[in-house]
């Protein structure tokens, strides 16, 4: 399913590239799987309300989001494309790419299929930074693959990027077309997401969210997502600043919704 041979040829360039981008390390590849698998792969992807995926955990910071971990599931190019991200292979080429070790969350906790329908958004912030489950594994990078076939800028959804440690710091805005892939450090100042999209009605944002980690051998200590909308109200304003505190008691008394994702 993923166009290995490629990657692994262009090892040494993509790796200068993702170390240089703005506004922060990342890298954008097209045609990171074979067409036609993946092409093939969408087709059985089901409406995801009436296939009951979870609702996104994101409170009032997202909208009308849906998320699949057990992605694999759905059809077997998609688990052909599970195994071999979870793969030795992936691995190394990762790793080489990003200059650091980096193996990929088995139990894809968060990620898999992520769905946006009508209307969707998800306000800018950075993500939590250890595995909520093993604490010793810190969250180095994003891998975001985009299944979005004839998308147009009209729908909207780009994903934006912004480095948080600069004031008013730029956009940088990547379209999530068909077939495109996304790789980015996670880090507390790497700030994403996107605008509310107008996809046509009845179809959805659709991507494929995987998430490496680095064995640290120590328990780190968690932080929660933190949120920095753009354009807020008073109420947002006051729970994208609180948000981490309540998180972290809710996550001790009721358990994290994050790892029920499936």
């Amino acid at each position: 399913m993923i166009n290995f041979d490629i990657l692994e040829r262009n090892q040494v360039m993509l790796r200068d590239e993702f170390l240089k981008n703005s506004p922060f390390e990342h890298i954008i590849i097209d045609n990171f799987c074979n067409e036609q698998n993946l092409d093939e792969a969408i087709g059985l992807i089901p409406d995801a309300q009436n296939a009951g995926h979870n609702k996104s955990n994101d409170y009032i910071f997202a909208k009308n989001k849906f998320e699949k971990s057990d992605f694999d599931l759905i059809c077997p190019q998609l688990a052909e494309l599970k195994s071999e991200l979870l793969s030795e292979r992936f691995s190394t080429w990762i790793s080489a790419i990003t200059n650091q070790e980096i193996f990929i969350d088995p139990d894809f906790h968060g990620g898999g299929i992520h769905q946006g329908g009508q209307g969707s958004f998800l306000d800018m912030h950075t993500d939590f930074n250890f595995h909520p489950q093993n604490r010793s594994w810190f969250r180095n990078v994003n891998i975001l693959l985009y299944l979005n076939k004839d998308w147009k800028s009209d729908y909207a959804g780009q994903l934006k990027l912004v480095d948080g440690r600069r004031e008013n710091g730029k956009r940088y805005l990547i379209d999530p077309i068909f077939n495109r892939a996304v790789i980015m450090f996670t880090r507390d100042y790497t700030l994403h997401g996107y605008d509310p999209i107008n996809f046509p009605s009845g179809t959805y944002r659709t991507s494929i969210a995987a998430y490496g980690y680095t064995e640290t051998g120590e328990v780190g200590k968690l932080r929660t997502t933190v949120w920095k909308p753009e354009k807020s109200n008073i109420l947002k304003r006051f729970l994208g600043k609180h948000m981490p505190k309540i998180v972290s008691v809710k996550s001790r008394i009721f358990g994290s919704g994050t790892t029920r994702n499936k």
